[in-house]
């Protein structure tokens, strides 16, 4: 059914199918057109480019985050070197990802979204190759810090691009859509980096990962086209582009929905630190059973992501949607700081894995509607949005990420405590800084 006000070709396509982009035409105010897509629709095989090739870039830092993890002891021992030291690598590749977003962000803004993304892209995989061939830690470390900083640009301008391209209830869906690649990156990346080891060493998954980097230079070259014209771009130079962040953090619904969306995210980095020890130091389980719960895990984030998208989103009130998912993250890591606690005796691995599956099912209702409510805020800013969103998950998330080890390898209470106390904490946030969808209906920056 046409929307009013809607083109007669935009409702051809149904939003929750979005297709191929094209250069999005002038938008209209933000009250008059909230809910559909700006761009018109050109079939559904573009659109499932559309969605793959912006899946792959958001799922650049997951994968170089942690389809490293299985290698890390091997890495020690081929450089001759601690724990703590090669800890680094990690440390310095999410410093990396968090700062390189608060710069290309606001770069594509003033740029456009292909030069800035294609130029990172590029610099990522030369980065990866250094990597490769890193003679000793330092160097290793170094080269970390670089390949977190450039690929930083795939995540950053791809929620830019779905900002350029979707409003309201699209925009949401689109999310959804997304996570059937991105969401699932980080619980899939270190049984592939694992499966990986059985026929390379460290060095080859450097490789790998340059390998990816060309596939999606390419894929951009071919098939995605500049999504911000000139006539939006913001003017140059590093105080707009402060005085535009210092304005996003001015709007306090703004704020609210970041903060929800990191502290959620926390929990998931969280998880993804702490789940092997649990599984297998604590719970005594292979591998395999490892690989297995993370795949089941990774059925329920996605299958919640549709549900989510195709079901709940343009049905609900997003704020309602994001309640629900907040109440249930409780609920889940509560149950799970009872049950590592000892509060029902000796709790065995199938209780845990339940209570770790209702967690990572949960996370869809939360992430992908606070990240689509921020950026319905800012059309004329979103490359800055998207890098403040991406940013702070990840400074977030390297904070809470050691805090799951705190107490060792052989008690798994710091993961639940740490996942409990972040969910609570977004779900204060998202009661205090939160509006209801209507009273927060104007972007901030068109004001």
């Amino acid at each position: 059914m046409t929307q009013p006000g809607q083109p007669p070709e935009a409702a051809q396509d149904s939003p929750d199918r979005p297709s191929a982009p094209s250069i999005p035409r002038p938008r209209p105010s933000a009250e008059a057109a909230t809910d559909r897509p700006v761009a018109l629709s050109r079939g559904h095989r573009a659109g499932l480019l559309l969605i793959l090739i912006l899946g792959g870039l958001s799922a650049v830092p997951p994968l170089s985050i942690d389809m490293y993890l299985p290698a890390l002891p091997e890495v020690g021992d081929s450089l001759g070197t601690g724990a703590s030291t090669i800890q680094l690598t990690l440390t310095t590749c999410l410093l990396g990802l968090g700062l390189g977003q608060l710069v290309i962000g606001p770069m594509s803004d003033q740029l456009g979204r292909r030069l800035p993304l294609m130029a990172g892209l590029s610099c990522y995989t030369l980065a990866s190759v250094a990597c490769a061939f890193a003679p000793d830690a330092e160097t290793l470390i170094a080269f970390r810090l670089v390949q977190g900083l450039v690929g930083s640009a795939g995540v950053v301008i791809a929620r830019a691009v779905v900002r350029d391209l979707f409003e309201g209830v699209a925009m949401a869906r689109f999310f959804s859509t997304l996570m059937l690649i991105s969401g699932t990156a980080p619980i899939l990346a270190p049984v592939i980096g694992g499966q990986l080891m059985r026929v390379t060493d460290w060095r080859g998954i450097f490789l790998v990962l340059a390998v990816a980097g060309v596939l999606l230079v390419l894929a951009v070259a071919r098939w995605l086209p500049e999504t911000l014209p000139p006539e939006r771009r913001n003017a140059g130079g590093v105080r707009p582009a402060l005085r535009t962040m210092a304005g996003l953090f001015r709007d306090r619904v703004f704020t609210g929905h970041l903060l929800v969306g990191s502290l959620t995210f926390a929990a998931l980095f969280a998880y993804v630190s702490a789940s092997p020890f649990v599984v297998q130091e604590i719970h005594g389980a292979s591998p395999q059973t490892f690989s297995l719960l993370f795949m089941v895990n990774a059925i329920g984030l996605v299958a919640m992501s549709q549900i989510n998208g195709k079901i709940l989103v343009g049905r609900l009130p997003a704020a309602r949607i994001m309640a629900v998912g907040l109440a249930s993250l409780i609920l889940a890591a509560t149950a799970l700081l009872l049950m590592t606690g000892g509060v029902f005796g000796e709790a065995g691995l199938l209780p845990v894995s339940a209570g770790l599956f209702v967690l990572m099912a949960s996370m869809p209702l939360v992430l992908p509607n606070a990240n689509s409510e921020g950026l319905d805020r800012t059309p004329h800013a979103a490359g800055s949005a998207s890098a403040l969103l991406g940013a702070s998950a990840f400074f977030v998330g390297a904070v809470a990420s050691p805090l799951v080890g705190i107490a060792g390898e052989d008690t798994a209470v710091p993961m639940a405590v740490v996942q409990l106390t972040v969910v609570v904490l977004a779900a204060v946030c998202f009661v205090t800084l939160c509006r209801p969808r209507r009273s927060s209906r104007r972007p901030i920056l068109a004001r």
